[in-house]
């Protein structure tokens, strides 16, 4: 297998890994609304690169549900960990309100684990889903849970919602999955996205993987495979950052070029988008991705009309 030299500890972050800040009116004016209504967004709580490029010039941001408190500990995230005390069933509501008031085009919705809850929180999600469509029906949206236990009762709760994509992360690759993760599984995780294919053909599903934490190229091209062998759509790929000194150390910074290389080759491989950037994170430039899912679909909808003509 071929391995690349791995970051010293102490080696400074590449030039291409400086982040432009822009707190502008938008940037605050958003805060402020997240603080108003109570809510939690995953671009704050696991310290995302591009909060700034989203909050101030995109104006998009992914909500976190089920509070903010995870009940898993993986070791590449910087959510907090530990045993949750918060279920708000009227959370729904006011996502879709502040969906409604930054007059979203497309919107993700998160959460952190939750394996106390038995449905995984699945009837949340649901609920916001339904919740964001019926206050703003011109607005998509993209939904990114954790395996919910693995159940498939769960899933199909999520999936009954028929949200516009399924993301679900399958974060590295095989060979490091235990030492990354915390109770999930590569297998898991791919069954999950299969799963969610079945039960709804027409729904894109999504995954990302995070580089720098030990893999080689040839397992990355590995997961590739893995995905498209399970019917995912859109794939995006970014460097992992370590964030804080008790989180896995990076291993490699990859460079703008080589995630160009991957980007080139997902799409070889067969999906319909593919996002691959230093910085690129699960929820970047999501609006763009369910667009270009809208027009394979539509694309091999005429070419399978003009087949039967």
């Amino acid at each position: 297998m071929t391995s690349c030299k791995p970051t010293s500890e102490r080696e400074r972050k590449p030039e291409w890994l400086k982040i432009k800040l822009n707190t502008n009116e938008e940037y605050t004016g958003l805060k402020k609304l997240m603080r108003e209504n109570n809510l939690h967004t995953v671009c704050e709580e696991a310290r995302c690169p591009n909060i700034h490029e989203c909050w101030g010039t995109r104006r998009t941001a992914t909500f976190m549900i089920l509070g903010a408190v995870c009940t898993r500990a993986c070791r590449f995230c910087a959510v907090k960990t530990g045993l949750p005390t918060e279920l708000d069933l009227a959370e729904p509501e006011r996502v879709a309100d502040s969906v409604v008031i930054m007059n979203l085009k497309h919107a993700v919705v998160t959460a952190v684990a939750r394996d106390d809850l038995k449905d995984g929180g699945s009837q949340v999600f649901a609920e916001t889903v339904r919740a964001i469509r019926r206050k703003n029906p011109f607005t998509t949206v993209e939904v990114l849970p954790s395996d919910m236990g693995g159940v498939e009762e769960n899933l199909r709760t999520l999936m009954d919602a028929k949200p516009d994509i399924l993301n679900h992360n399958i974060e590295t690759v095989r060979r490091l999955t235990p030492r990354v993760r915390a109770r999930a599984t590569y297998d898991r995780s791919l069954e999950f996205l299969r799963r969610a294919k079945e039960m709804q053909p027409e729904i894109p599903t999504k995954s990302s993987l995070m580089l720098g934490l030990g893999e080689t190229w040839e397992e990355i091209i590995e997961v590739m495979d893995d995905l498209r062998a399970n019917n995912v759509d859109i794939m995006t790929i970014g460097q992992y950052l370590q964030p804080t000194k008790k989180h896995l150390k990076v291993q490699k910074y990859y460079t703008p070029h080589e995630f160009g290389k991957l980007r080139k080759i997902a799409m070889e491989k067969g999906f319909s988008h593919c996002e691959a950037g230093p910085l690129v994170r699960s929820s970047y430039h999501a609006d763009e991705q369910v667009n270009a899912a809208a027009k394979q679909r539509q694309a091999a909808g005429e070419e399978e009309l003009a087949l039967q003509k």
